[in-house]
Parts: C-alpha cells; structure tokens; sequence
C-alpha cells in the first residue's frame, strides 16, 4: 500500500522492497557510525514481526526508512533515518507518525526506541510524539561511545 503525496513537499511511504534494500543501507551508512548491513534489511522484508516503511521521493527512489518491529503487545522503533538532504523537513516524522498509527491498528500498547542523548533534532521529534525518557543504557552506542535513552510511546486509548 502506497500512502499519496497529499501536497508536492510530503512525500510518500510505501512497504520497502527488496530493490530498496541497497539505497536502504547507503541511507544507514551515511547516517549512522555503526550502521546496519544491508543483510539486515533484507531479512526483515520477509519478517512477520517487521514492518519496514520506505520514504520515496517523485521517482520512487528512497530518501529515508523506518523500520517496526513488534511482539505481542509492545512494538519498537528499530531504526529510522533520511537522507541528509531531506533531513528537517517532515520525512521522519511522517515516518514515525505512519509507524505509530500501525502499531495503534496492531494492537500494540507501547512502542520503545533507543536514541543517542546528543542526538537532539531526534530527540526533539520523538518528545513532540510524546514518547517520555524510561531509563538509560551506559556506554550503549559505538564510535564515539555514549548512552542512549530509552524512550517509550504508549498508544492513546481508544475512546
């Protein structure tokens, strides 16, 4: 399923494919110092506790990528990144507001993610989601070594 581009500047999401998985890993590489491998995104293509969400621009080319997975009731915002260029403009949020409103419809209760606590504009963005700090992993990232903050969504209540 295809989410549209409702104005020329809001790209759309898709279900990643494997013809992504490469842009996929060159996304992670330039985005991340200890970045997954590209065998690693093909796998959870074909997982069924993973949802892997692509952001293409008009040529359906990706420019950034979340990845869900869940279990039971919790889910957990594996990873989530964009192209430097696109970074600040709303893709990430779109990509996590999708991956939340999955997980609602899912029935999971509690999404977590890890993050860098010098990473601000992520932190920033997670905070206005509303997903709250519920502890702290010492020493948890590689090069430069630094603890991430372990963040938790819980899904609003049906009314």
């Amino acid at each position: 399923m295809v989410t549209p581009c409702p104005r020329p500047d809001v790209v759309a999401l898709r279900s990643a494919r494997l013809h992504d998985v490469e842009c996929m890993a060159q996304i992670e590489l330039a985005a991340f110092s200890d970045p997954w491998p590209a065998s690693a995104f093909a796998e959870l293509l074909s997982a069924a506790h993973a949802r892997v969400t692509v952001a293409v621009d008009a040529r359906d080319e990706p420019i950034g990528y979340c990845v869900l997975l869940s279990a039971a009731d919790e889910g957990e915002i594996a990873n989530l990144a964009v192209v430097a260029p696109r970074r600040g403009q709303g893709v990430g949020a779109q990509l996590l507001d999708h991956a939340l409103q999955f997980a609602r419809h899912a029935g999971v209760r509690s999404v977590y993610l890890e993050v860098r606590t010098s990473n601000h504009p992520a932190r920033d963005l997670y905070s206005s989601r509303d997903f709250v700090a519920v502890g702290r992993r010492r020493a948890y990232y590689r090069n430069p070594l630094e603890d991430a903050l372990v963040l938790r969504w819980d899904c609003p209540a049906s009314s």
